[in-house]
């Protein structure tokens, strides 16, 4: 599954899974653009786009660290651009940037609800009508859009380190956007596939432990949470396939690493 002279653009590759997944698609012979907003570390949650691509390129992989507004739509048209400037060509896209919430309704307000909503929903309809022209010019492309538990469940699948607490629920913003998500990239799958380009949706099974995570659920279990590793592995087949060969498709990590024994 060589990815020998692609480039991949990957969206919130600070850290967490973005970083492993743009790491995970560099070792493959990638180059990989570096896209988040983190120019340095932000507050307890280290990680930022210039220590994703020195640590590509110190592996000896080739990257580029672009700052990138995902909540913008000029930044994102600048980002892709600056890609198309630099390597000629955008062979995968991965629209990871997101950001989670717990809140009910009555508790959020509407200006959190537009936040999750542009962040998870919006930006990956951006990108992608940002990245399309250029893959239907060379007739070949791969969008992998990262989805979650939330988007057919209401409950939480992390447990309270607290035996004895309810099982959260899961934020309805959250929820609502990353079920968007999957519809869309459905439909998208369907547009695209004259033009060979696949796009499919991946989500862990189980959740993920990341910075970002920790800091926004300290009071989490995270002894039965699992590593990036099945992400990266399911992402990278991904990252290989067609709209002839696998397109349109909403699969786990889980189902991809053991199905094909990755």
């Amino acid at each position: 599954m060589s990815l020998q002279n692609k480039v991949a653009i990957v969206t919130g590759a600070s850290r967490g899974i973005g970083k492993a997944i743009a790491l995970g698609l560099a070792e493959e012979g990638a180059s990989i653009v570096v896209a988040a907003r983190s120019e340095t570390d932000r507050g307890n949650v280290p990680g930022n786009i210039h220590d994703t691509a020195s640590e590509i390129q110190a592996a000896g992989g080739k990257a580029s660290a672009i700052a990138c507004n995902v909540r913008d739509e000029e930044s994102i048209y600048s980002m892709v651009q600056k890609t198309l400037d630099s390597f000629g060509t955008i062979d995968i896209l991965v629209n990871n940037a997101g950001i989670g919430s717990y809140r009910t309704i009555y508790e959020s307000s509407i200006k959190e609800w537009d936040l999750v909503m542009d962040i998870n929903l919006r930006a990956p309809f951006i990108c992608c009508k940002a990245v399309i022209p250029a893959m239907m010019d060379q007739r070949s492309g791969s969008i992998i859009n990262i989805s979650s538990h939330a988007a057919t469940h209401i409950f939480s699948s992390t447990t309270e380190s607290d035996e004895h607490a309810d099982i959260a629920l899961l934020g309805q913003a959250y929820g609502s956007a990353k079920a968007g998500l999957e519809r869309f990239s459905w439909g998208l799958a369907t547009e695209l596939g004259d033009h060979n380009i696949a796009v499919n949706v991946l989500k862990p099974l189980r959740p993920v432990l990341t910075e970002g995570f920790v800091t926004q659920r300290p009071d989490a279990d995270f002894s039965n949470w699992v590593s990036a590793e099945h992400m990266v592995k399911a992402t990278i087949f991904l990252a290989t396939q067609t709209a002839h060969t696998m397109s349109g498709s909403i699969v786990t990590d889980e189902e991809i690493v053991r199905r094909l024994h990755l």
